[in-house]
């Protein structure tokens, strides 16, 4: 009979390498639990620890409004966008990934165009976009004057929620949505396509009933990403975003005028609206694997 197993001693790596990941752990959500935990401040709570008693009585403030800034009013803009900003970028990113399937003139440099916007700095590209439509609006109001356009006199600009900040959004989510397809569409068996064709499929009903049902999950992932991102995004939305402010840049304003726990119940806020999306994404995910599954074991 064999003795009782030795556990094997772990080296001494081991324990540095699983200390600087504990590190790293608590510096990357540190600080979200933190705003969270003082956003339960009591009435007389202040912006720091220790915490003045335990309460949402600073969410029920934010539900009033925080000082002269209509905060539903932005979440509702950010939100709206968002879903924008989320279906455009798996309308736009999904033809692309199956054009880029085949070989083509150009290919290449297309493809560096696309992405190339995920290594400029996010700023450089808000002040871009913003220059583009001011001299947009230079050149409308120009030829209103010379032509005397009555219906241009009130003409103001051409940058708002749905123009100017809709392309910044999508110069982030797009590539990234891009990348996601051709990664899966690289581990994509063909011959799924092949035998749907033999049995008579169109090339519509190839794609409709054959390759989305397949990469739906990854759909999915890229539904998130364009949602998340176009929702916390600041540094592109700055210079481009009109006279209207989304929610991450009336809470980056707020962040020199409140001083109460206000700010971080809105902080609070904000991060449940990601981890909600967040999850929703996952179970959706979940939800079209077991009716892939289930239709496996029926077929």
């Amino acid at each position: 009979m064999s003795g009782p197993a030795v556990r094997e001693k772990r080296p001494a790596a081991f324990w540095w390498l699983a200390a600087l990941f504990t590190l790293f752990v608590l510096f990357l959500y540190g600080p979200i639990l933190t705003i969270v935990i003082l956003s339960f401040q009591g009435p007389q709570g202040g912006l720091t620890f220790p915490m003045n008693g335990f309460s949402t009585y600073w969410f029920s403030r934010l539900w009033q409004g925080v000082g002269v800034v209509d905060i539903w009013a932005a979440f509702g803009r950010s939100f709206r966008l968002g879903l924008v900003v989320m279906l455009l970028t798996v309308g736009l990113a999904l033809p692309a990934g199956l054009a880029f399937r085949k070989r083509f003139k150009g290919q290449d440099a297309l493809f560096y165009v696309a992405v190339a916007s995920l290594i400029m700095p996010s700023i450089v590209v808000s002040l871009g976009i913003g220059l583009e439509f001011r001299l947009i609006d230079d050149l409308v109001k120009a030829l209103a004057e010379r032509w005397d356009i009555a219906w241009l006199r009130n003409y103001e600009t051409a940058a708002g929620l749905y123009t100017s900040a809709l392309g910044a959004h999508l110069t982030w989510t797009l590539p990234f949505g891009l990348l996601i397809l051709f990664a899966v569409f690289n581990r994509f068996n063909p011959a799924y396509e092949e035998a749907a064709r033999d049995l008579g499929a169109s090339p519509r009903q190839v794609l409709r009933h054959v390759v989305i049902p397949i990469i739906a999950p990854s759909l999915v992932g890229v539904a998130l990403f364009g949602f998340t991102l176009s929702w916390d995004e600041v540094a592109r939305t700055s210079q481009a975003i009109g006279g209207q402010n989304t929610l991450p840049l009336e809470l980056q304003g707020l962040t020199t005028t409140v001083t109460t726990p206000e700010i971080y119940a809105l902080g609070t806020l904000t991060t449940g609206m990601s981890l909600l999306v967040i999850v929703l994404a996952l179970g959706t995910v979940l939800l079209l694997q077991r009716r892939r599954s289930r239709r496996a074991r029926r077929g």
